[in-house]
């Protein structure tokens, strides 16, 4: 009697790529959404704004560190044992996070999110490119891009609305259910590695000195504009000590005969290029989404849902681009496309520069949506191009590597938008201040004009203390008002400035993947 063997038959395409995108979607929206409810978990645990921002620095710290371990890792467990391991991690932290009952186990939660998250990113980039048929890349990108930037932009949006309708909890608790799930599909859906490499040692060193840095540069980034920069010496001591730990970590990955990461990739010319601008396009995205919701909320007074509904027209513009930025790729030159996308988020940005304190919800949201268009114009041309000239074998580290600058990317962005905010508003006060002089007609008009009207239901005495304090304030929020308007003129500048790198690109990747 013959023998009967049975052969695997592969998952369809949309499958494998709704198993890997399901739980890569998810740890993203917890990286965004968490921003929005800081206030509503630092209250809850009575702890300051500045302890409970650990919340977030311990998930960027660990996801950061994973992202660049991520192809290592998974040579050395399997591609399958390795996703459903790390999903289940996430899964964890976000339990943690959920039934945390001091500041402390929340850190250690996200600390643990952040380590099952990392991976996700710059593993289902590599398997889309590997499952998809380079014809079909545009589409495996434009899942990707959903999974990746549509969810981060959707963020606040999600946040803010749970944190006025219901408890902040619920943040984490909807990863639960979608972290089970995603076990069992990856499981039924992923194939393992056809090939693994042979690891003879490993780069323990590396592994350290990368933790190191990242550990200290994020300490530096989160706490320096509290303790002002280099004036504080421990935040020097810090910094210095975060650049030789990078320094060793760039030479010992060089020199090392079995390196935890290729950072001779570099080399390839469309990888570099690719790095640069998606972590540029990262810097832009969520520049925004960090200097917007702040000036909505601290300065027009917005609610967190509805300074989440603001950016919310970003997302349906993205949607839209997803649907035809295939076609287009297919019909354009996709460095063209590029170009083009820098362009709408220069203009995005530039709408920015004409805020004011009476600027209507309309006006906040068309720049969104021209942002969502230049967020999908750039991010599937360029994740499509950047590793197209890798060999398979590199894609996973590709990858990784890519991902790693632009977490990093972001990490220092958030910090610096919020620092260069503090700074213009310092330097716009001691401009403003000469203004607020005795030999200024306007300003001897304005402040009479006030002492009068509060003279109606006090004294002159305090209706004077009352106008000085209005004035000052006035002052304050002019200066902050200038400041933001400086940083969006900045961001602007960069995107328009970015424009002629895009056609440095080659747009023949096929040939090294076939």
């Amino acid at each position: 009697m013959p023998k009967v063997v049975y052969k695997h038959t592969p998952a369809p395409l949309w499958l494998v790529a709704f198993s890997i995108l399901l739980p890569t979607s998810f740890s993203c929206l917890a990286t965004s959404a968490t921003n929005v409810a800081i206030p509503h978990i630092s209250g809850y645990f009575g702890s300051t704004i500045d302890e409970a921002n650990w919340i977030i620095t311990s998930y960027m710290i660990a996801n950061a560190c994973l992202i660049l371990m991520s192809g290592w890792l998974e040579n050395l467990l399997g591609r399958k044992r390795f996703l459903k391991i790390f999903i289940g991690i996430f899964t964890l932290g976000s339990l943690i996070c959920a039934i945390a009952p001091n500041l402390n186990l929340m850190v250690l939660g996200r600390l643990i999110q952040g380590i099952g998250g990392g991976p996700m990113t710059p593993l289902s980039q590599a398997i889309l490119l590997a499952a998809f048929p380079p014809d079909k890349r545009g589409i495996a990108m434009s899942l990707y891009g959903i999974a990746v930037m549509v969810f981060a932009i959707l963020g606040p949006t999600f946040g803010g609305f749970i944190v006025d309708n219901a408890d902040w909890q619920w943040i984490y608790l909807v990863n639960i259910p979608v972290g089970i799930l995603s076990i069992s599909m990856v499981h039924a859906n992923i194939e393992e590695l056809k090939t693994r490499k042979e690891i003879k040692k490993t780069d323990y060193l590396g592994m350290i000195s990368l933790v190191l840095w990242l550990l200290s540069m994020q300490i530096v980034l989160d706490k320096g504009q509290q303790y002002n920069w280099f004036d504080c010496a421990w935040i020097s001591w810090l910094s210095g000590f975060s650049v030789c730990m990078f320094v060793f970590f760039i030479i010992r990955e060089l020199e090392s005969s079995a390196p935890l990461i290729n950072l001779r990739l570099f080399k390839d010319k469309n990888f570099l290029i690719g790095t640069i601008l998606s972590a540029s396009v990262n810097m832009i995205v969520f520049s925004s989404i960090v200097l917007v919701p702040q000036f909505l909320q601290n300065m027009m007074g917005y609610t967190a849902m509805l300074s989440g509904y603001a950016l919310a027209p970003r997302i349906i513009s993205c949607v839209f681009m997803m649907i035809v930025i295939n076609p287009l790729m297919k019909l354009f030159d996709n460095r063209v496309l590029i170009a083009i996308g820098f362009f709408f988020l220069g203009i995005s940005i530039l709408f920015f520069m004409n805020l004011n304190l009476s600027v209507s919800f309309i006006y906040i949201a068309i720049p969104q949506v021209l942002m969502g268009v230049g967020v999908i114009m750039t991010f599937i041309p360029i994740s499509s191009l950047v590793l197209g000239t890798l060999p398979k074998t590199e894609l996973t580290n590709g990858a990784s590597l890519h991902n790693l600058c632009k977490s990093a990317m972001t990490a220092v962005i958030a910090s610096v938008a919020s620092t260069l905010v503090a700074r213009h508003s310092q330097m716009h006060q001691v401009y403003l201040v000469d203004n607020l002089s005795n030999f200024n007609l306007i300003f001897q008009q304005k402040f009479a004009s006030l002492v009068h009207t509060f003279m109606a239901n006090a004294s002159s005495s305090f209706a004077t203390i009352k106008t000085n304090s209005y004035m000052y304030k006035s002052l304050l929020t002019q200066s902050r008002l200038m400041a933001y308007v400086d940083v969006f003129e900045i961001f602007a500048f960069i995107a328009f400035l970015l424009i002629p790198l895009a056609f440095l690109f080659k747009t023949d990747t096929s040939q090294k993947q076939a």
